[in-house]
């Protein structure tokens, strides 16, 4: 049951059994069609193009924080 709703999230799987020479990794779409080497491809374009906007969001947001500290710092000290 958990093993074919992960299928259809499009999660990638590895299967070992005792007839395979090894693990080999399968890439399914959310209907559970198995996808093709350019499909494959172009969803791992997708997947790093989305975590690298994902890590430059938090870095403009630590530097943001980091901005908004270092003036209230300096703000606390020109009141003093």
């Amino acid at each position: 049951m958990a093993m074919r709703s992960a299928l259809s999230r499009g999660i990638v799987t590895r299967s070992m059994d005792s007839t395979s020479r090894g693990a080999f990794t399968r890439f399914f779409s959310d209907k559970g069609k198995v996808l093709s080497e350019e499909e494959q491809a172009k969803e791992n374009v997708y997947i790093q193009k989305w975590e690298r906007e994902r890590l430059e969001k938090q870095k403009q947001e630590a530097s943001k924080a980091r901005a908004e500290k270092h003036k209230d710092a300096a703000d606390s000290k020109v009141i003093d």
